[in-house]
């Protein structure tokens, strides 16, 4: 009979050791491919990846587009209770909607918002599951580029209160067009990030064993976040240059001399913001090189891969624990985030009375401060090499400092969104500590998703943010309209903030990569993918 001491233990050795770690998204070393130089990034690809982001910043459908249709709404609206009696906001502003003879202009906003992202949640699962496939990918972004872009110039047509229902189609299509847009861009960091000329020459030596697996993932980790924060930063810069010409157009109108021409220019800013989206999009899409995605199945076309994908993402996620941790996290957090911002909006548009000018100002502080918040948390974690996740909590944080700050709002008049001075003060606090969170949050998405299936799963969690979205405005705008107080929306927004915060701590990253590895080799077998 053997013994145990007759048993041969197979001891792997460190050269094995290392060509089974696994590297970010889930691919073992041993099966690192030589990097494809024809693919490398380029410094004017890179560029103009950046560039289509200030046209896509949303200045127009996502800025100057709602703040006409809150316009609208105002100036079509009469007092609660007093119809024909303009509002005066002595008490709530009211207009009959969705069944309801006399709904607060601001629950309508809200309501629109979940209408919206509902349309969103079926659209962006149904492309982003077809989006790895192939080389077409590149079109879905244009695609939405043009309805956003379509709906900036739609706002021309849409200058009287008594278009505001027009406008509220518009308002929808406009945000479905934006997100899609932006959903579609972020997608494609990742692989830019992969192909940079130092990432490649890092991965060749990696597969040469003249590196670490270590050294590779940080300087992964680095090029993600470089790649994600310059783009922000460079975004608000760019922004800043737009909105000077805006206040430079409003001006030449005249929009604070009447009612009637703040109204009008601000359908004309929200046209000339997607005129500027046109010029700063070609360049992308001239220069983006070709990286296809995974080649069609054999027996399927791109319609029956992608019910396949979805069906394999749904089905496996489970075995992505951390990844669904996150997404739930994703989920509560972005409902948290979104709801708060389209809150504090409707108390900020109420407040400067709609005034195109002051609006305007409001952003360009909010910007200003968003460049230099955004470049200044990449270069603290660029010189002490701190992890996405560090920096992450860091935005979190603030994040529950700014929804506490309006929950103070619910129990006094004296502070809490209740000043014109709190919103320009909210601004700058917004820009510098919380707007962090678009960066880091697409950057930790990256670090915890199967490579190659970047335009699914970025999908799948725009898809968590605007679910959960689809419930925030419903809730804030029942408990708005219930109370006719918006301040008691940050009620529910600050406990879901700290239930979310909870989940975060649970999340380990290099965990994930060798779960996204497993993920991988369930998928090729059911895909048959080579």
């Amino acid at each position: 009979m053997a013994t145990l001491a007759d048993t041969e233990i197979k001891v792997p050795s460190i050269e094995d050791v290392k060509r089974t770690a696994v590297v970010a998204g889930g691919i073992e070393v041993k099966d690192l491919e030589a990097p494809d130089r024809k693919k490398v990034t380029s410094r004017w690809e890179l560029w103009s990846y950046y560039l289509y982001y200030v046209g896509n910043s949303g200045l127009g459908p996502f800025n100057f587009g709602p703040s006409q249709f809150q316009n609208l709404l105002a100036l079509a609206g009469h007092n609660l209770d007093q119809p024909g009696v303009a509002c005066d906001y002595s008490v709530p502003c009211v207009l009959p909607f969705a069944g309801i003879p006399q709904r607060n202009i601001n629950s309508i906003v809200l309501v629109t918002n979940g209408i919206s992202f509902a349309i969103q949640v079926v659209l962006f699962l149904a492309i982003g599951s077809m989006a790895d496939f192939g080389t077409w990918r590149r079109w879905i972004l244009v695609f939405f580029t043009a309805v956003a872009i379509g709906v900036s110039f739609g706002w021309l047509g849409v200058e009287v209160p008594s278009k505001w229902e027009t406008a509220t189609g518009l308002y929808v299509i406009g945000l479905i067009g934006y997100q899609g847009a932006l959903t579609f861009w972020t997608a494609a960091f990742p692989g830019l990030a992969r192909s940079l000329p130092e990432m490649m020459d890092s991965q060749e030596k990696l597969m040469a064993q003249e590196t670490t697996v270590e050294a590779h993932d940080m300087l992964d980790v680095m090029s993600r976040n470089r790649l994600s924060n310059i783009a922000f930063t460079v975004c608000s810069v760019g922004e800043l240059v737009i909105l000077a010409l805006c206040v430079a157009i409003l001006k030449g109108m005249k929009s604070d001399q009447s009612t009637e021409q703040n109204t009008k220019s601000l359908s004309v800013v929200t046209a000339f913001s997607g005129a500027v989206w046109i010029l700063l999009a070609l360049p992308w899409f001239l220069l983006e090189k070709t990286r296809p995605g995974y080649p069609i199945p054999e027996g399927s076309n791109i319609v029956t891969a992608g019910l396949k994908t979805i069906w394999t993402a749904l089905k496996g996620i489970r075995k992505l624990p951390d990844t669904l941790l996150y997404l739930v996290f994703y989920f509560l957090m972005s409902d948290v985030l979104n709801t708060t911002v389209t809150v504090i909006s409707t108390i900020q548009y109420s407040l400067v009375s709609y005034n195109t000018l002051q609006v305007t100002y409001l952003l360009i502080v909010g910007i200003f401060t968003q460049a230099v918040g955004i470049y200044a948390f990449w270069w603290v974690q660029k010189m002490f090499r701190l992890s996405t996740l560090f920096m992450f909590n860091v935005v979190i944080f603030w994040t529950m400092v700014l929804v506490g700050w309006g929950l103070i709002g619910a129990w006094t008049d004296k502070f809490g969104f209740k000043h014109v001075g709190e919103i320009w003060a909210y601004q700058a606090f917004y820009g510098l500590l919380v707007c962090p969170w678009y960066s880091y949050s697409q950057t930790m998405v990256s670090e915890l998703i199967p490579t190659g299936k970047e335009f699914l799963f970025f999908s799948l969690f725009s898809i968590s943010g605007k679910t959960s979205a689809f419930i925030g405005p419903f809730v804030t705008s029942a408990i708005s309209a219930r109370t006719n107080n918006t301040s008691d929306s940050f009620y529910f927004l600050f406990a879901l903030g700290a239930v979310s915060c909870i989940l975060l701590f649970f999340i380990n990253i290099p965990r994930s990569r060798r779960h996204c590895k497993e993920f991988l080799d369930a998928e090729a077998k059911v895909l048959k993918l080579s």
